[in-house]
């Protein structure tokens, strides 16, 4: 009876405080979905309905402080409810072969490769002999070699070029980014590049406008800003990114100040804010229509109509309609006469994004934009409820500033190190010289431009938007250029972020001296994070590139290729250096790397306990040792070994931790296996 009466009593103290937990509750059951390693079928998916709709009824018939535990098992059953629909939704055709030759489609999105490489993204693709219902919805090609006899790409033109193309491949090591659900998600069928000259084959036939309107604005944007300062401030106004340099962004990721480039809260609620504000101005200014009319009120919803078209000039990309959402909320919030920036408005916004896009949650960008917001209004909550002074009134913005961009980086830095494997270290500094400049001159400038544009004076608003930019730039390359200003860390096991997550949320969200386990879970999560161990030996899912794990850092089999796998496991171990320098440390032993016919025809055997492997097929000719093959590691993916007693033993592979599911492309889990293999058997020859 105690323990009844003391949980009746903790739960009634959670009064008001528990709808911040609804989109907790989503996203246990979101996650829960994708972390299953098969594809759930539609009567298992109906028990889990079945489910939440009993614990539904369950909440009715329970006790007060019962009720909000039913609720929450109902919320997590919901979640993986929309995960398993939104996965079934955006189903597409998937490559499952690598196809060289014409590729035909509609440009619907411009951006860059890693490569630095223009890159464009096709629909209403035609492929040559491939049935149109085998045919990727989506193909993404990067465009590489001489383009000096290209059309200008620009969007709804069909092209034609000649490409190859290949199914969007899985992790370059177990349990790493998941490449081919991230381009499920993305409706993605294939990936790939060609070196021949892009062709026009149609000109846009309507539609498009909005993107149209975007490159055209970005275009102009361009010829008035040259260089990167043009590219950035196309980037913020219209999210194109393909004009900024590598050189600029490699800058920006040092110093921590990539983030200014995406449109994403702080772009959204900067302009949706100086558009408030100036609607609020334009009403004092005329007294009969302030005292008339509900200004307030008014101006938020205008600035409401300018995010959204905000939101459509930028692209509509996952960050953008995030953001979007979040300011929407607390916009509607002001128009409603209730407070608009509270843990509930936060929480309403988490759960639209994850009922729209559940699969947001497995992304770095919900969860920073989370956890940095999350962390923000508790903080300034925590402030104005204790009346902790924050200076003299002059002071009170500098300080607001300060204590933003702390706790933001706070908020923010494990989340980006576990997905980036980077701290930067000067991150708060280069923040704190840049993001105020944001708010007060290139934003409030940008939408000078905007205003100015129909007059033709956009290049106004334009100048004074470079000053900002220029200096934004100027600190991300003087930043960057500090000693040891970005750190790699090892990447972390699985169960780090989940419970991190968990902590953070409960110190947060909770009433009563629970709330201080969150502390333990967080301190839990990272003693787990430094007892993380890398596999010894890493064998790409090509074969194509080896690792070893020796004393002085990963030793790699080669010195060129395989480049973007190589920085993959570079910096996931923590280390970050240079292909080069990995290779240098390279000794064949226990490990044989074969790369290539010749260094196959040169093979002759394998000693006992040795791993074989080549980037060629061994065809009739086993070795009689342990080896891996481009045709054996179709089945397995990337493959991570640990040295044991005995030898080398497999950890895991890239299947056993993706497993089957609805965008793996594991040849024998396919209607048509021996497509694939037999086609990566003639390619490998």
């Amino acid at each position: 009876m105690e323990a009844g009466s003391a949980f009746a009593t903790m739960m009634r103290a959670q009064r008001g405080a528990l709808f911040g937990w609804v989109p907790v509750c989503l996203a246990v059951g979101i996650g829960g979905y994708f972390s299953l390693k098969f594809e759930p079928s539609i009567i298992e998916l109906s028990y889990v309905a079945l489910a939440a709709l009993i614990f539904a009824l369950i909440s009715r018939a329970s006790p007060e402080h019962w009720r909000p535990l039913a609720l929450g098992v109902m919320l997590v059953g919901c979640g993986v409810l929309l995960a398993a629909v939104r996965a079934h939704l955006v189903a597409g055709p998937v490559l499952d072969f690598r196809y060289y030759g014409p590729v035909e489609g509609r440009i619907v999105a411009i951006d860059r490769s890693g490569s630095d490489a223009l890159r464009l993204t096709l629909d209403e693709v035609v492929l040559n002999r491939v049935r149109p219902d085998r045919t990727p919805h989506r193909v993404r090609v990067s465009l590489h070699g001489d383009r000096s006899n290209d059309i200008a790409a620009e969007p709804g033109l069909r092209v034609m070029l000649t490409g190859h193309l290949s199914p969007p491949s899985g992790p370059v090591e177990p349990g790493g980014f998941d490449f081919q659900r991230h381009a499920w998600f993305a409706k993605l069928g294939a990936v790939g590049y060609a070196r021949t000259p892009l062709m026009g084959v149609e000109l846009p036939q309507g539609g498009m406008w909005v993107f149209r309107l975007r490159m055209a604005m970005s275009e102009r944007i361009q010829s008035l800003l040259p260089g990167d300062t043009g590219g950035f401030a196309a980037a913020i106004t219209t999210g194109d990114r393909s004009a900024i340099s590598q050189t600029a962004l490699d800058d920006l990721r040092a110093s921590n100040l990539a983030h200014l480039l995406a449109i994403s809260g702080l772009h959204m609620g900067l302009m949706s804010g100086v558009v408030f504000a100036a609607l609020r101005i334009a009403f004092a200014l005329v007294p009969p229509l302030a005292l008339r009319l509900p200004a307030r009120s008014i101006a938020a919803g205008g600035a409401l109509a300018v995010a959204a078209f905000y939101l459509a000039l930028s692209g509509g990309n996952i960050a953008t309609q995030r953001a979007f959402v979040m300011v929407a909320v607390a916009l509607v919030a002001v128009m409603l006469g209730r407070r608009a920036i509270s843990l509930r408005s936060v929480a309403i916004a988490a759960t639209i994004v994850l009922i729209l896009r559940p699969e947001a949650l497995m992304g770095p960008g919900f969860q920073m934009s989370f956890a940095a917001t999350t962390a923000l209004v508790a903080v300034f909550g925590f402030i104005r409820d204790g009346n902790i002074p924050m200076g003299p009134n002059w002071f009170k913005p500098l300080s607001a500033v300060f204590i933003s961009s702390a706790v933001a980086g706070i908020a923010t830095a494990p989340i980006g190190a576990a997905h980036f494997n980077a701290i930067a270290q000067y991150g708060l500094v280069a923040n704190l010289a840049s993001v105020p400049l944001m708010g007060v001159l290139v934003i409030p400038a940008a939408v000078l431009a905007a205003v100015l544009a129909p007059l033709g004076l956009e290049i106004v608003g334009l100048w004074i938007m470079s000053l900002g930019v220029k200096w934004i730039l100027f600190v991300a390359n003087f930043v960057a250029e500090l000693p040891q200003a970005r750190t790699y860390v090892v990447g972390p096991d699985g169960l780090v972020l989940p419970l991190l997550a968990l902590g953070f949320l409960s110190l947060v969200l909770w009433r009563g001296p629970l709330r201080w386990g969150g502390l333990v879970a967080m301190a839990a999560s990272f003693v787990v994070w430094t007892g993380t161990q890398r596999p010894d030996v890493l064998v790409s899912d090509t074969g194509t590139l080896v690792g070893i794990m020796t004393p002085q850092g990963r030793a790699l089999s080669k010195e060129r290729g395989a480049g973007f796998v190589a920085r993959n496991w570079l910096e996931n171990d923590g280390e970050g250096g240079d292909q080069i320098a990995a290779h240098a440390r390279w000794r064949s032993g226990d490990v044989v790397h074969l790369s290539g016919k010749r260094a196959l025809a040169a093979f002759s055997t394998c000693e006992q306990g040795q791993l074989v492997v080549s980037s060629v097929n061994f065809e009739d000719q086993k070795p009689p040792c342990l080896y891996h093959d481009p045709q054996s590691l179709l089945q397995t993916g990337a493959v991570a070994y640990r040295k044991g007693p005995t030898g080398l033993q497999v950890v895991s592979t890239a299947r056993d931790i993706a497993g089957e599911r609805l965008w793996t492309q594991w040849p024998d889990a396919k209607e048509t296996p021996r497509r694939g293999q037999q086609t990566a058997q003639r390619y490998s020859k």
